[in-house]
């Protein structure tokens, strides 16, 4: 199975990029607009990507994501076990701007970065991660907790190994995907998230690639994992399938105004075009719950929302 994977290994990661950049597509807008007042103004909208102005390729089905988590509603699951965690910081590849965000890529041949536990019942593998952030910090998560927007959002994304043999099929499968989402607090500088700001601005233009090493993707995690939201949802970037159990973290970290201006440094444009347009409002607003039950590790009551 190694040597299959490491012979497919570079049409794998060709049809992964083919896949984004499809996904990239200036024709693509959500179906349904945010009813939150600070991401449903015409202002927000009008400054989002050119991916979310014009019909949607693929609309996506009654299981869409992000959505907004309301802490009373949600179901309390004792049931729910603990998340477990292993990442090699040695398998960190490189970090890929694709015009929307910026990606750090991992190596996923082997289960050297895995995730169980909680709401899953198999091993997931992680593939990459990734932020959604606005042009302020009054907005720019894609999930909210009670109407309450976070100026970002971290997206860990894991693919189900014990089931398929690829992300590319995993990706449009039942149970294929798990998506742990951790908000962004402006605050105090984090140090863990910095060596990845200081590597930013070589990939300030979109198709911008540079080898980045040695990243412990946990180094992001708050100090409490134990507490979370899950529930059944969808990518948010097209091809919006509805594979991903999503795990969204109660706490929330902090970082820096500093550093989160490093990420509005970057660039939708590549180098090449005339007009330069910055790298903020890269998130999905709002999709209806449709019915699904949000459960909770922990009981809402007498608790703080983050």
């Amino acid at each position: 199975m190694v040597t299959f994977s490491a012979a497919v290994r570079p049409l794998v990661s060709h049809l992964q990029r083919q896949l984004v950049r499809h996904a990239m597509s200036p024709r693509i807008t959500p179906v349904r607009r945010c009813n939150l007042t600070a991401c449903s103004s015409k202002y927000v909208l009008s400054q989002m990507h050119p991916m979310w102005h014009g019909p949607l390729e693929v609309p996506g089905g009654d299981h869409q994501s992000p959505i907004d988590i309301a802490v009373k509603k949600a179901v309390f699951d004792s049931e729910l076990k603990p998340l477990e965690s292993s990442y090699d910081p040695q398998t960190c590849q490189q970090i890929w701007n694709n015009g929307y965000s910026f990606l750090v890529e991992y190596d996923d041949t082997t289960d050297k970065n895995t995730l169980k536990g909680g709401p899953l019942q198999d091993k997931y593998r992680l593939c990459q991660f990734h932020f959604h952030w606005g042009e302020s910090n009054d907005w720019g998560s894609e999930h909210t907790v009670d109407r309450r927007l976070f100026p970002a959002e971290l997206h860990l994304v894991h693919w189900n190994s014990d089931r398929y043999t690829l992300f590319e099929e995993a990706v449009m499968e039942e149970n294929g995907l798990a998506v742990i989402g951790i908000f962004l607090k402006v605050g105090k500088r984090h140090e863990g998230l910095q060596k990845l700001v200081d590597a930013l601005p070589a990939i300030r233009h979109k198709d911008s690639v540079v080898e980045f090493n040695r990243f412990d993707p946990a180094s992001l995690f708050p100090s409490n994992i134990d507490d979370y939201w899950t529930y059944h949802g969808s990518l948010t970037t097209p091809p919006l399938t509805e594979s991903v159990t999503w795990i969204v973290m109660k706490q929330h970290i902090e970082v820096s105004h500093d550093q989160l201006a490093v990420f509005r440094s970057l660039l939708f444009t590549s180098a090449e075009e005339e007009v330069q347009k910055s790298m903020v409002n890269n998130f999905r607003v709002q999709q209806p719950l449709r019915g699904r039950t949000v459960r909770s590790s922990f009981t809402p009551f007498l608790q703080e929302a983050p």
